[in-house]
């Protein structure tokens, strides 16, 4: 299997992931902060658009580690990366920073969102 490494941001905002390719499939695992952990999983499958216009959608399914709040984050990277690349997705993510502030929320997110970016953006070149 081929897997992809990917960062953004430094210090205790550093977000990073691994994309493992599993087939046609993907893997990708993201973590960041100052404790990488599993938070959340998600695995979501490509299906037609319920509007039945052609376009590729995606369903998912979530499970959260009690007292994480990872949840949304691997659900949201999930349904994305199913729909833009047409194949099955897991995404595990893990995102903590003790005692964060609003601030820290706002960077990590970011940073989040950025490796995203990152990774569709790296994977549409290659194709």
């Amino acid at each position: 299997m081929k897997s992809l490494q990917f960062d953004v941001g430094a210090g205790l905002h550093k977000v990073e992931g691994v994309l493992v390719f599993c087939g046609k499939d993907m893997s990708l695992t993201i973590g960041g902060g100052d404790t990488p952990h599993v938070g959340a999983a998600s695995v979501a499958s490509p299906r037609e658009s319920l509007k039945k216009d052609g376009r590729i959608s995606a369903t998912a399914s979530v499970l959260c580690v009690m007292g994480h709040k990872d949840d949304m984050a691997a659900r949201q990277a999930a349904l994305r990366f199913a729909s833009e690349f047409n194949c099955t997705v897991t995404v595990s993510v893990g995102l903590h920073i003790d005692n964060a502030t609003e601030d820290d929320f706002i960077k990590i997110q970011g940073n989040f969102d950025s490796l995203l970016e990152k990774i569709a953006s790296s994977l549409k070149e290659s194709n």
